[in-house]
């Protein structure tokens, strides 16, 4: 593989920027030329998840088992242990699971992504291999499963009776395209910075851990104080979150839609910003690795 992906990326046509040619300019033709890598990408992401489970008895099995098995041990504390006060929230599972399950291709691709230039510097080493393609393919990895823990979703949604409203589920394929583009955007500044700073790997693994708990994932936004929300309307996922739940949990209408395309705005942005750091760091990365 490691031979392979770089005859693939030459072929592509793509060059890297020296440090006296970086500048805006070498950011956008960067940028364009990952339509290029399109096969890339995919035979990676291919890769990524038949390498996951590779010598596992249940295989992509664990895609629907690990989301179930967390959901199952949080509606069992939050229902039984420390059971809601909030009666809106019944059915508590399908609320839960409507926020854990693009929690997780969030925050797994954040920690994930931060380990991954370091992970792959044979390849990035290669003088025709873009190194934006790992922080990438990581994403769309976690994406896939995302996409095959939706079925369970779905039987909750269809065991519960849950009615869902067409005029709100076609906002569905919007929230996932701004969670993508945010995670890429963020995944893109921890891969780079982690291979200078190493620290911000463990960092960040405690700071996903209370930016889950300051997301409205195992709570609803509604019981929040005023002040609470405020302070709720700052984190990003919460818009996500909120979105998804609107959506799929919630009756009524989809009010949270200003706060999405606010959200999908800034997470474009977020991109190319990211995008910018990473080219700005990209000839230090062979020497770092």
């Amino acid at each position: 593989m490691a031979t392979g992906v770089p005859n693939a990326a030459a072929a592509s046509g793509w060059q890297p920027a020296s440090r006296e040619a970086q500048g805006k300019p070498n950011v956008l033709k960067n940028l364009t030329n990952l339509l290029k890598y399109r096969q890339l990408i995919q035979s990676l992401v291919a890769r990524e998840l038949k390498a996951r489970y590779r010598a596992s008895v249940l295989g992509f099995f664990w895609s629907f088992i690990n989301p179930l098995l967390l959901l199952l041990i949080y509606t069992f504390v939050f229902s039984y242990v420390l059971p809601s006060r909030q009666p809106d929230l019944n059915p508590y599972a399908l609320f839960l699971f409507c926020g854990i399950l693009p929690w997780t291709w969030f925050s797994s691709s954040l920690l994930e992504s931060s380990n991954v230039l370091i992970a792959g510097g044979n390849l990035i080493k290669k003088v025709l291999f873009p190194a934006e393609v790992l922080p990438i393919v990581t994403v769309l990895a976690n994406m896939v499963h995302f996409f095959l823990g939706l079925p369970i979703l779905v039987i909750f949604l269809i065991y519960y009776q849950t009615p869902l409203q067409w005029s709100e589920v076609v906002w569905f394929p919007v929230v996932v395209l701004v969670q993508l583009v945010l995670t890429l955007g963020l995944a893109l500044i921890v891969s780079a910075l982690t291979v200078h700073f190493r620290d911000i790997k463990d960092i960040l693994s405690n700071l996903v851990t209370f930016w889950f708990f300051a997301t409205p994932i195992i709570y609803s936004m509604n019981g929040a104080p005023p002040i609470g929300k405020t302070v709720l309307d700052l984190n990003p996922f919460t818009h996500l979150a909120v979105s998804y739940q609107e959506i799929l949990f919630f009756p009524g209408d989809f009010g949270h839609w200003k706060w999405l395309l606010a959200l999908g705005a800034a997470s474009v942005a977020l991109f190319f910003l990211g995008y910018f750091v990473f080219d700005r760091l990209r000839d230090s990365f062979a020497e770092e690795v």
